[in-house]
């Protein structure tokens, strides 16, 4: 179990652009189609825009069609974990950070092959670093 990052709003809020801080701790949704991401063919590791943890390799990264990243699989299991989200008359079920509780986006079960899920993730909730850079 990764031990939990815990910060202060105001001290998020200082850390974090306002567009990264409305989706990624008030748990927002970038508008489709907007994202830094969405369209990336970019190879390398996506991270938690708060505390750098690593969620997704963009090798799992597919062409969803819905305007947002999506990935079928994330890089460890341990480091994402699920809530129901019952918001705007909808039951669906949350994906964050299981480091820092940031909100990623939604898990649904229409993916591709071979896990047939669909991570479908909030740009401003990711920094990816390139593979052929070093994190930090």
């Amino acid at each position: 179990m990764t031990d939990k990052l815990r910060k202060s709003p105001q001290e998020w809020a200082k850390q974090l652009t306002p567009e990264e801080f409305r989706v990624a701790r008030e748990k927002g949704t970038e508008r489709a189609f907007t994202g830094a991401y969405w369209n990336s063919k970019e190879k390398g590791v996506f991270r938690c825009v708060c505390c750098d943890q690593e969620l997704f390799a963009s090798d799992t990264k597919f062409d969803s069609g819905t305007g947002w990243p999506s990935f079928f699989r994330p890089l460890l299991e341990a480091n994402v974990e699920n809530d129901v989200d019952q918001s705007h008359g909808m039951r669906r079920t949350e994906v964050h950070c299981s480091r820092c509780d940031a909100h990623l986006g939604h898990l649904f079960d229409d993916g591709p092959r071979p896990t047939g899920l669909r991570y479908c993730i909030n740009s401003a909730s990711l920094r990816l670093v390139p593979s052929d850079a070093k994190a930090g």
